[in-house]
């Protein structure tokens, strides 16, 4: 899970990289490559890509809502200090439990809300806080985490119902075809660099998500998920020593309340 989180931070540090580049375009890249590793490991696996047909609308409803979600991040990324983009996005599993409560039938407790609060409280005070963060960009950021919540989902949804990686393989497509049609028409010539991190973005992800897969099966999900926060503390101290990004105690606080508020969530639920 280490290893998870770790690729992860390079992957967010990447995409903060190629600010110049259209977060689209970024998106298209970082989706191909991955595709193109599932394609192949699915090949060897002699699993049917496409999945059953009865769960097409699944699928794509969680490659949509997931390839948004990822668009809107990276744009969070590159706008905002890297520290509150990666943090306004662990806002997601509030939406997750909230839409599971909705269309899953699965129940939440009072204290729940409370918690729920609390984390949105700290994403307000992190705009008070930070003249660097924007509403547009709270709200894109907000968005994304909301969208992530729906990908969740849908992937629920098709527990037991399909291979992992032929959901994975989805994800990739549809990202693949949102950022290419983007791309064709906006396309922004990288550079040798850019290049670079282009694959670098696309190649940790990938096996960021793989190590990830691995540490849930093998883990207890409340010990996994806890550790998904040190993330946190990587993109802090990426910004600030990449970029100049300062972290500041008001800033901390904020970012804490999230954390906060979703741990307790975590704990209640593991709790229950």
């Amino acid at each position: 899970m280490l290893l998870a989180v770790t690729l992860f931070a390079a992957m967010n540090l990447g995409v903060k990289g190629l600010s110049q580049v259209p977060a689209m375009e970024v998106v298209f890249f970082r989706c191909l490559v991955s595709l193109l590793v599932s394609f192949f490991w699915l090949k060897n696996l002699r699993v049917y890509r496409w999945g059953q047909p009865k769960n097409l609308s699944r699928l794509l409803g969680r490659g949509i809502s997931g390839g948004i979600a990822l668009f809107l991040f990276f744009v969070t990324v590159q706008q905002m200090p890297l520290a509150t983009a990666v943090t306004i996005q662990y806002l997601s599993p509030i939406f997750t439990a909230i839409i599971a409560m909705l269309f899953l039938g699965e129940k939440l407790k009072n204290i729940q809300w409370l918690f729920f609060a609390i984390s949105f409280a700290g994403a307000v005070l992190l705009k008070g806080f930070d003249e660097r963060v924007s509403w547009l960009y709270l709200g894109l950021g907000i968005v994304s985490a909301l969208l992530a919540g729906v990908a969740y989902n849908f992937v629920r949804s098709l527990s037991g119902r399909e291979h992992p990686l032929v959901i994975v393989f989805y994800f990739q497509v549809v990202g693949v075809i949102m950022g290419g049609a983007f791309t064709a028409f906006n396309f922004h010539l990288p550079s040798l660099s850019e290049w670079g991190l282009l694959l670098m973005v696309g190649l940790t992800a990938h096996f960021a998500q793989v190590q990830l897969t691995k540490a849930i099966q093998g883990e207890r999900v409340g010990i996994i998920t806890s550790l998904v926060y040190l993330g946190a503390v990587y993109a802090a101290v990426f910004g600030w020593i990449f970029f100049g990004e300062i972290v500041t105690i008001p800033n901390v606080f904020a970012m804490g309340l999230i954390i906060s508020g979703v741990l307790l969530n975590i704990w209640v639920n593991n709790k229950q």
